[in-house]
């Protein structure tokens, strides 16, 4: 069921509060948010949308999981001076979500001004989706634009209680985001090939439920290849196994078998003789040969070459999830190899989903050779496998 748009929303003057997700790291100060600020860029073409229009720009995110206690460290200040740096205006932060201080700072605004609200969390209400926060938090406004697209999955005060108290709309971002996934998983030009990885099969055994029968081809690293070259016989070395995942992962081989889907597991991996950053000693090895005591750490050059020559054959490609410990240096060359590969393609769409993979995307440096990179990691998992986001499902149809 389609949506009600921004442009389906009546903004002009308003006062509009906008549930955008500026949940970035703050730790390092504004020049560790200026590193990872996709999240941050992704939410500009809103806000000015909205500026153009000559409405009052109320902003409201969480940030960490404070539990709905205050913690001076979870602050949001620093996310609004980046912010303001990014559009080239002020950003007026209020140390409070709801009460006198939003009342006024809210009346004092002019057209075209932002203000920022202090983090969401603060407030246990905001996770509980009490009607009460909920209402208090639309009093100051007229409107209500939905813009979080990694929170959709969450039945919040801020993302679907509030659409009972205002008139309301997604923003850009989200709907770029539903209408780019929905395109992969309902209309993908073929062939449609599916990249995973990350830790744990578990993690994705819906999305291959869901995604499995519309595939021409299923590329399988990470951790999650471990637990699968295990249910082929592979020794595994050290390397954690989800044992009672196996069964599905033999069944998922079955399934692709049967409808002539091709599968691919790298054929070499790095291997290391502890599970660390900087280990004694690390090694290439067949899948076959993976010592006792070892673990498998990524997916090697040469496999990682491999699924790059393969998906080069493809016209669509979902991508979730890293091809290895991407996070330490030494195993990070598998998931650059096949990002560089992806980017480099003309002619196909490109789909990377949120979290870990966005990161990894991100920090390459190739956020602008996909089509599509997705701000939310749980979100996009579950839009991919099929599940109804209650911070969508709350919004009004078109």
């Amino acid at each position: 069921m389609a949506k009600r748009t921004l442009d389906q929303l009546d903004v002009a003057g308003k006062k509009v509060l906008v549930r955008v997700d500026f949940n970035v790291p703050i730790d390092q100060g504004l020049e560790g948010i200026s590193l990872y600020d996709q999240r941050l860029r992704a939410t500009l073409p809103t806000i000015r949308y909205l500026i153009d229009q000559g409405s009052r720009v109320v902003l409201c995110s969480h940030l960490g999981r404070p539990n709905g206690e205050v913690v001076e460290g979870l602050r949001l200040a620093l996310v609004g001076g980046r912010l303001a740096t990014l559009l080239e205006r002020p950003v007026k932060n209020v140390p409070e979500t709801i009460g006198p201080a939003v009342a006024s700072a809210v009346s004092e605004m002019a057209a075209g001004d932002v203000l920022l609200l202090e983090n969401l969390r603060f407030h246990p209400g905001e996770e509980q989706n009490d009607g009460a926060f909920a209402c208090e938090l639309a009093g100051t406004v007229d409107c209500f634009v939905m813009d979080a697209f990694a929170v959709a999955h969450r039945a919040h005060a801020s993302t679907a209680g509030i659409t009972k108290f205002l008139p309301s709309a997604m923003g850009l971002l989200v709907q770029r985001e539903v209408e780019s996934l929905g395109r992969a998983l309902e209309s993908p030009e073929k062939p449609l090939a599916a990249l995973l990885g990350g830790a744990k099969v578990s993690d994705k055994i819906l999305l291959l439920d869901n995604l499995l029968e519309k595939l021409d081809h299923l590329f399988i690293g990470g951790g999650m290849s471990v637990t699968f070259l295990n249910a082929l016989g592979f020794s595994t070395g050290a390397s954690r196994i989800e044992e009672d995942r196996l069964d599905f992962a033999r069944q998922i081989m079955d399934r692709a078998k049967a409808a002539n889907i091709k599968v691919h597991l790298p054929d070499d991996v790095v291997i290391a003789n502890e599970f660390a950053a900087d280990p004694g000693d690390t090694d290439v090895v067949n899948v076959g040969d993976v010592p006792d005591g070892w673990y498998i750490m990524d997916i090697s050059p040469a496999s990682a070459q491999e699924f790059a020559g393969a998906l080069s054959g493809c016209k669509t490609i979902i991508w979730n999830g890293p091809m290895g410990v991407f996070e330490m240096p030494k195993f990070s060359q598998g998931t650059r190899i096949v990002a560089e590969a992806i980017a480099g393609l003309s002619g196909v769409t490109t789909v990377v989903g949120g979290g870990s993979t966005a990161e990894a995307v991100e920090e390459l440096g190739l956020m602008d050779k996909m089509t599509h990179v997705s701000t939310g990691g749980g979100a996009s998992l579950e839009f991919l496998e099929g599940k109804e986001l209650p911070g969508i499902a709350a919004l009004p149809d078109a």
